[in-house]
């Protein structure tokens, strides 16, 4: 038996130029975090030789080719993995569509554990690459890839996106105590709204592509990421929330549906209530609401927002894991090749 552990991610600034329509053209970047929520992939050998899948429903099939759960089959066909398998996962908190990178964070604690069900070690730069090949390319998802390696590395990182299609992940390097004081700035909210991103993604893409206002909104954006980056190295968190504002208002701006009057209305209350910046985390429409805030804030911010859920997020230094290793329950298994592929 395997088990990985992947955490999911929250967004802060940038998100929306990881997409190929915009860094083919203009550079991206985005600054992001992984958080102590985490999405447990279990993996084991099934005796009798076919496949057993278990998320949100359970499929026991013969054949990869009978696989419905597209990333399941994505990745069983990328790799090679034949059959003989039973694999579960399970999640922390309701992820799908809250806009904390569920998917992708799923996509990759799925590869990590079925590299080491194969006897191999897949560094997080693989990890995060393989997980875009695999949602973007085989499956077509219109997603950009800034969740893939925020789940792959870990951490609170500046996230370069290329011309080229290489990602360079940076960590933002702040002491400990600074590190700390931010965190205890962030409040997030549930909003109880969910919501699929592709459609939201789709538009916005479509809409960056063909409108030089919009291209020009998401260039300033992409600035606004280096710029909270400094503010952060520079603990100057007062201007992070300024910044943060900054790429809400712009964020609104790039595509229908990304907000709605009563989203609207929460950001104002708690924009009122002393928050300095905030936004919703993932595509938008729905999921988690964000603020950047001084602590001593938070209880006005909490009673302004009587029909949300506070939420505690921590920060995590670590990305996807390997957290149980039983090798000796995979004898016999027959095995493709763990080199193969890129």
């Amino acid at each position: 038996m395997i088990i990985s552990r992947t955490p999911l991610r929250m967004s802060f600034v940038g998100g929306g130029s990881d997409m190929p329509e915009f860094y083919r053209r203009h550079r991206g970047a985005v600054v992001s975090t992984a958080i102590d929520k985490y999405v447990y992939v279990n993996i084991n050998r099934k005796f009798d030789g076919g496949i057993r899948l278990a998320y949100s429903k359970t499929e026991e099939i013969d054949a990869v080719s009978e696989i419905e759960h597209r990333l399941f089959k994505a990745t069983f066909e990328r790799i090679g993995l034949r059959g003989g398998v039973e694999i579960a996962t399970i999640a922390d908190i309701p992820s799908r569509g809250t806009g904390l990178g569920s998917s992708s964070t799923f996509t990759v604690g799925l590869i990590n554990a079925v590299f080491a069900y194969l006897g191999s070690h897949v560094s997080a730069e693989k990890l995060g690459r393989l997980a875009c090949e695999i949602e973007i390319e085989r499956c077509g998802e219109p997603i950009g890839k800034q969740d893939q390696y925020a789940a792959a590395f870990g951490g609170l990182n500046l996230i370069e996106f290329n011309a080229d299609d290489s990602v360079q992940v940076t960590p933002i390097i702040m002491p400990q105590d600074r590190r700390e004081a931010f965190e205890r700035r962030v409040l997030v909210f549930y909003t109880g709204l969910t919501r699929s991103a592709s459609g939201i993604l789709r538009q916005q893409s479509e809409a960056v592509a063909g409108d030089g206002a919009k291209r020009e909104a998401l260039t300033r954006m992409v600035g606004l990421a280096y710029a909270f980056r400094d503010a952060l190295q520079e603990a100057d968190f007062d201007g992070a929330g300024d910044i943060l504002h900054e790429n809400w208002a712009l964020k609104k701006s790039l595509a229908s549906g990304i907000t709605s009057a009563d989203i609207d209305g929460w950001y104002e209350a708690g924009m009122r209530a002393g928050a300095q910046g905030g936004k919703l985390l993932g595509a938008g429409a729905g999921g988690f609401l964000a603020f950047l805030a001084p602590p001593d804030r938070h209880a006005a911010i909490r009673a302004a927002l009587p029909a949300l859920r506070s939420v505690t997020f921590r920060f995590d230094p670590l990305g996807s894991r390997i957290i149980f290793y039983n090798p000796t329950t995979l004898e016999a298994v027959p095995l493709p090749d763990p080199r193969a592929g890129p």
